[in-house]
């Protein structure tokens, strides 16, 4: 399985479509096989998407994401969880060994972002 999280100094990035790049792990028998890190470059919210389904990733794991973006993700066939924190590497082996904990308020109910925007109580931005 090819997992990405979002990622910023390898730590969960908390807004999907803001996020500088990812960690990307392939993983086989619930193990980390390879990693590397894919930058975001300019893409925004729906190249998103794009971008993850060229390279065969099958599961994003982030931290605040809103419905447009979960369901560009679904569309393009990646599963999503949203409300991760912490070390990348460190989400990624609690996914693969069935113990990552999410927050439950992770969902972006906007369109456009201020200065000092936050959305609920995960404070992306």
């Amino acid at each position: 399985m090819k997992i990405a999280v979002t990622c910023e100094n390898d730590s969960v990035f908390q807004h999907f479509g803001h996020t500088p790049g990812f960690a990307i792990f392939e993983t086989a028998d619930n193990q980390i096989i390879n990693e590397s890190r894919l930058s975001s470059g300019d893409s925004g919210h729906g190249a998103l998407a794009t971008l993850l389904a060229a390279e065969k990733v099958q599961l994003l794991i982030c931290g605040g994401i809103g419905g447009g973006a979960i369901n560009a993700l679904t569309n393009a066939g990646i599963q999503v969880k949203g409300g991760a924190e912490g070390s990348v590497r460190d989400v990624v082996i609690a996914y693969l060994n069935g113990t990552l904990q999410l927050r439950e308020n992770f969902h972006c109910n906007h369109h456009h972002h201020g200065e000092g925007h936050t959305c609920g109580d995960h404070g992306c931005h």
